[in-house]
């Protein structure tokens, strides 16, 4: 079979831990085949992850980090905050562009797949930017709860699924593994 190039659409979802940082470990690797990077967080924004000094350390000429959200998004009965809305469409319209731009060689949708599911997102415009990304553009979708119609697009899909956690014997969130 001969070799296939193509910018693959790949989704990191389910209930477990991981899908941020299985998307960041691709990241890593594509740097190091001098791919250029970028990652719009959708909900992340107001704690301070390792992630970010990660991202100064390598040049933002290497990757890029944007968080754009204001942090936990209040999802259940109630509708999500206007202030919530308004942030996940801006960040929305600058990855979108980014997408299609073409300057970077991987761009990371982290948690998008949560802004699409709380209904801050509509999950089809979403898939027509990724049907429109130029072909050698790769895309990372992350969060739970990934939409069917993402999930159709794709080209890789995977599912983490909690096993066991720390949580359950009441150990909190590590430093350097959970952010």
């Amino acid at each position: 079979m001969p070799e296939t190039r193509k910018g693959l659409i790949i989704v990191f979802t389910g209930p477990g831990k991981g899908k941020t940082t299985a998307a960041l470990g691709t990241a890593f690797r594509a740097i190091g085949q001098g791919m250029k990077v970028l990652m719009v967080q959708f909900i992340k924004g107001s704690w301070h992850y390792g992630e970010l000094d990660t991202c100064r350390m390598l040049g933002e000429d290497k990757i890029r980090i944007l968080p754009m959200g204001r942090g936990f998004v209040k999802v259940g009965v109630e509708k999500p905050d206007q202030e919530d809305v308004r942030m996940v469409e801006e960040a929305w319209k600058f990855a979108s562009q980014a997408i299609t731009g073409g300057e970077y060689d991987l761009v990371i949708l982290d948690e998008v797949n949560y802004a699409v599911s709380y209904k801050m997102l509509d999950p089809a415009r979403v898939v027509e930017t990724l049907r429109q990304k130029p072909e050698m553009v790769h895309v990372i979708l992350t969060g739970r709860n990934a939409h069917p119609s993402i999930v159709e697009c794709a080209d890789l899909v995977t599912e983490m699924r909690e096993v066991k956690h720390p949580y359950q014997k009441g150990i909190l969130a590590q430093r350097g593994i959970e952010y």
